[in-house]
């Protein structure tokens, strides 16, 4: 049985909602500057292998999910954004972790990375295309999808989440004990 450690600590602790807007912040920042490199140095249609073919640098523009997963319904992306945005700001009203709150900056970090594509890329506002440029193993996502710096920060953030859960680490600093069953 899982019970909280006692004494769980209300409220937020400044540091750990600073780690999470630090990590926010220097996650959109690399992953748009990835994105002007790309857009002004690849050519569409032009992979460039690199590490023996580990990794192609291949320019995409990509209207839905991995894959393009979802194509003709771009405009539920930046909503799906939204409420995530949402639900990490909720969170950082309760947050004492620090591991969680890199976990929760990588999520939002990499959210508002592909919002800024979907907001202001073309074709239109709502219906921007994501810019992908990581390939790996094979230069148009034969073996993986093409992603982005945000994408890797998406998935290493739940990834992070989703470890810090299993191993009963609470958002607000407190850590889930297991009871040993008594020996009757």
């Amino acid at each position: 049985m899982d019970e909280p450690e006692p004494g769980p600590r209300p409220g937020f602790s400044r540091a750990a909602v600073t780690v999470l807007a630090v990590t926010a912040v220097v996650a959109v920042a690399l992953d748009q500057w990835v994105k002007w490199l790309s857009t002004e140095n690849l050519t569409e249609g032009e992979p460039v292998r690199i590490l023996g073919g580990l990794i192609y640098l291949s320019l995409l523009r990509n209207s839905g999910a991995a894959f393009s997963f979802g194509s003709g319904y771009t405009w539920v992306f930046p909503v799906i954004t939204l409420v995530v945005i949402g639900w990490i700001t909720y969170m950082a009203t309760k947050l004492r972790s620090l591991p969680w709150a890199v976990a929760l900056g990588l999520v939002l970090g990499g959210a508002l990375g592909n919002l800024g594509d979907r907001l202001f890329r073309a074709p239109s506002p709502f219906h921007g295309h994501v810019v992908d440029m990581f390939s790996l193993f094979g230069p148009y996502a034969e073996y993986f999808a093409v992603f982005n710096i945000a994408d890797a920060c998406l998935s290493v953030g739940v990834v992070l989440a989703v470890l810090l859960e299993l191993t009963g680490r609470q958002r607000d600093g407190s850590r889930l004990v297991r009871k040993k069953a008594e020996k009757k």
